[in-house]
């Protein structure tokens, strides 16, 4: 069903991670995205966990401890905040 799995090609100032949760219906999903989002706060956030809970190394994609349906939401409020950047209301952040 889902053969982007398998051999994603990543275009140049992106990277590809691994979204999902232990036990989570649905697994893990692959998701590429900017590269820009590794200096958002909001994504910081998310890349410190992911230090707790993985380490510093690992092979393959970028892995993240969050839920599919939480990263969307939080990559919708990234999509949202460099829409929108005016700077006038900063939410707080959000973490999975």
């Amino acid at each position: 069903m889902m053969q982007e799995d398998k051999r994603m090609k990543v275009k140049k100032g992106s990277v590809t991670v691994r979204v999902g949760l232990e036990g989570e219906e649905g697994g893990f999903r692959k998701f590429v995205i900017p590269i820009s989002y590794l200096h958002h706060p909001l994504f910081q956030r998310l890349l410190e966990s992911a230090q707790e809970v993985y380490g510093f190394y690992s092979s393959g994609p970028l892995k993240l401890p969050c839920s599919v349906d939480d990263f969307l939401h939080l990559r919708w409020r990234i999509e949202r905040e460099s829409q929108h950047s005016h700077g006038h209301h900063r939410q707080s952040l959000y973490s999975c």
